[in-house]
């Protein structure tokens, strides 16, 4: 058996892109691990707080909800601030992890990937799936500690641009309100990655309910969740039973695969 360490940016990130992969991973006897970048500040805060709780508080408690769900081993929080979309004022925080010293943040995940001995380091595309700018850090500082690790496969999981365009021609398969992949996204680039560009197509079609309620945990982030939440169940797994990754350096072409291999 191995370990896989994910990393991502925010609370609730881990649900719609690699909760499938890491309920499979957990469920096949290997070691999973959670790393958030940041506290997740910025996003949407519920009418519903308690008296003294937080925004972090309950995106704390709603991540270790997920990864219980998913079956996570370890959940570890590198702490940094919430940067926020590109052009917010919060992007110049020097607490923001879009601030923060790639190196000095790489060595953090380093210490983790050493600690667990990692396998595969997962994290994100070039531009983090839509240009986010603490997506696109994630990119360059997961990237730089597979570097000064060593020894450790690295996938960057995205979304399948052309099969969400595939998917929202067919009836009733809409990706959402205004929601157009071919569009700009937060960095003006679009949506996702272009299918000739990926390499692993993998099937987490047995444990998709689990990633339908991984998502539910992240309540409080109602824009980011409630549609998918919404779902009905067939159409859900319709959208969500593959996850993409593409492997640096490896040669061109998508195929069927897994994090171990």
């Amino acid at each position: 058996m191995g370990t896989v360490v994910f990393f991502h940016a925010h609370p609730d990130d881990e649900a719609l892109t690699t909760g499938g992969s890491m309920a499979r991973a957990a469920a096949e006897g290997h070691r999973v691990v959670h790393v958030i970048a940041t506290n997740g500040e910025l996003g949407e805060a519920p009418d519903d707080l308690a008296a003294g709780e937080t925004l972090v508080d309950r995106r704390r408690a709603e991540t270790e909800r997920s990864a219980a769900i998913l079956g996570v081993h370890r959940l570890e929080w590198l702490g940094y601030h919430d940067s926020g979309m590109t052009g917010w004022e919060q992007n110049e925080r020097p607490d923001s992890f879009w601030r923060a010293d790639v190196d000095t943040a790489a060595t953090r995940l380093v210490h983790v990937l050493r600690a667990e001995r990692a396998d595969v380091l997962v994290a994100y595309d070039w531009h983090g799936g839509y240009g986010h700018p603490d997506h696109i850090q994630v990119h360059r500082v997961g990237l730089r500690a597979a570097e000064l690790a060593g020894a450790v496969r690295v996938l960057e999981v995205t979304y399948n641009r052309d099969a969400i365009l595939a998917g929202m021609a067919e009836p009733d398969g809409d990706g959402g309100p205004d929601f157009d992949p071919s569009g700009p996204a937060d960095d003006g680039n679009p949506f996702g990655t272009p299918e000739a560009e990926l390499h692993l197509a993998v099937d987490v079609a047995p444990y998709v309910t689990l990633k339908h309620r991984s998502i539910a945990c992240h309540a409080s982030q109602v824009t980011d969740t409630a549609y998918f939440v919404d779902m009905p169940p067939a159409k859900f797994a319709l959208w969500f039973s593959t996850e993409w990754y593409i492997e640096p350096d490896a040669p061109t072409g998508l195929r069927p695969g897994w994090l171990f291999e």
